[in-house]
């Protein structure tokens, strides 16, 4: 039996698990399918002269492929024009392709993915929107959209091989795989990425995780206490004392901090301006913004900026995206 060659493009950076997953679950459907036959072909996007880095150099090897996965844990820095050229290529003779976690941005940026679903990571959702307006993208855990496969990155990539494997064989054998590998049960693509609120807050009280909603839900314009109390149907001082108990703060810090974070959240992953995005997180001024990150984080908005982005992440040199 010829099996199926599927190719892992790896980048620098990637961590052993993020492969181990799909490896493992290839691996586990040739054992427990005597009909199953699958080849993992490991690929390195770049030659790097130190840390994990599995594979071979990708050169003359992309095209063994039937199907073949990118795979990053963070958005890459660069791409080769070569290596670019030779992944529109493959795209072209009908290779079905895929993204694992930040590997779809090599894909985004060649044109690989306009007009398809992709599974982006919350992350990096803000940023790839603005970036790549072409792509469909999704807050799933996966996406199997005709022949481009992505899945948000962690154990989402272990569910975008089970679905793979249902594909191509049947229900069954991805639910023998699931319990080879102990999985609690399977999970379909387009279940939510975070963790329900009351597991991230640790805590199950109602009122709490509704106020907690509200203030997500109004970042832009925030509430004053009195109105999430009101909202909520607790006195003001109730609510102080639930927030005190369970989160060790008053809701205005909660909410404070709450903005911060989804402000630098955008500060760091997309072009808008500095009050753009103060003016959007509930802050009435730059100056005013300026401050409370600055005491919060210990920078000011234009430093942290500066300093963690440190120019563009993601550049690729002359390989025009595919025309359509």
């Amino acid at each position: 039996m010829i099996p199926q060659r599927i190719g892992f493009l790896i980048w620098p950076g990637t961590r052993p698990l993020t492969l181990a997953l799909a490896e493992e679950a290839l691996d586990v459907a040739c054992r427990v399918h005597p009909e199953v036959s699958y080849e993992a072909l490991l690929l390195q996007a770049e030659v790097t002269a130190s840390g994990w880095m599995p594979g071979e150099p990708w050169q003359g090897r992309l095209e063994r492929c039937q199907r073949l996965f990118l795979v990053a844990d963070e958005p890459p820095l660069a791409l080769s024009s070569a290596l670019g050229a030779a992944l529109k290529q493959v795209a072209r003779s009908g290779c079905v392709m895929g993204g694992l976690s930040a590997g779809l941005y090599p894909l985004a940026q060649l044109g690989l993915l306009d007009g398809y679903r992709a599974a982006v990571h919350w992350r990096w959702q803000d940023d790839f929107a603005e970036r790549f307006p072409k792509v469909i993208a999704t807050s799933h855990l996966f996406d199997c959209d005709r022949d481009r496969l992505t899945a948000c990155g962690g154990v989402a990539v272990l569910d975008l091989m089970l679905a793979m494997l249902a594909r191509d064989h049947g229900a069954e054998l991805a639910g023998a795989v699931s319990e080879e590998l102990v999985v609690e049960r399977i999970r379909e693509g387009g279940e939510r990425q975070r963790i329900p609120l009351q597991n991230r807050l640790g805590s199950s009280h109602p009122k709490l995780t509704q106020a907690v909603l509200l203030m997500e839900a109004n970042i832009e314009e925030p509430l004053t206490t009195d109105e999430i109390a009101q909202h909520v149907c607790v006195s003001r001082r109730q609510l102080e004392r639930i927030f005190k108990q369970y989160l060790n703060r008053v809701p205005s810090q909660y909410y404070l901090e709450l903005r911060l974070n989804k402000a630098r959240q955008m500060l760091l992953q997309t072009s808008k301006s500095i009050i753009q995005i103060g003016l959007s997180c509930g802050f009435s001024s730059g100056p005013h913004f300026s401050s409370a990150y600055r005491n919060f984080f210990g920078a000011t908005p234009r430093e942290d900026r500066n300093q963690r982005r440190g120019g563009n992440p993601f550049e690729l040199a002359s390989v025009p995206a595919e025309r359509g």
